[in-house]
């Protein structure tokens, strides 16, 4: 009969819940990602809606968005690809850039408001 390793710690305070909450579960973080989203989505029906032939240049803004992160992510395509690096890579690398600052957003917004949760004590 195989038995359950013991926790040694309080339950749900792993690297990957960590990681998750700091990059999704956060208002600023949200609101950031949510930013992205909608950018990515406005870009994506824009042609859609348009004949104009600057069209695509709508996507300027996700990537301004989510720009020093995306700086970088695009350096390396660029320098894998030569220049000529596919659509599906510069999506993933918006996506990719945003998660990134997201993460790091929640970390400064955990930082910011210090970890005062569940140390209230009562008066007696």
């Amino acid at each position: 009969m195989k038995t359950s390793p013991t926790r040694t710690g309080p339950i749900g305070t792993g690297p990957i819940r960590t990681f998750t909450r700091l990059t999704f579960a956060n208002r600023a973080s949200a609101v950031y990602l949510a930013l992205v989203g909608g950018a990515m989505a406005v870009a994506t029906l824009e042609p859609l809606f348009t004949t104009s032939p600057d069209a695509s240049l709508i996507w300027v803004w996700p990537a301004l968005f989510t720009f020093p992160a995306f700086g970088f992510v695009a350096w390396l395509g660029e320098a894998g690809w030569g220049g000529d690096a596919p659509t599906w890579f510069f999506v993933g690398d918006i996506v990719l850039s945003a998660l990134v600052q997201s993460l790091a957003l929640g970390a400064v917004w955990q930082g910011l408001r210090g970890r005062r949760r569940g140390r209230l004590t009562t008066a007696s």
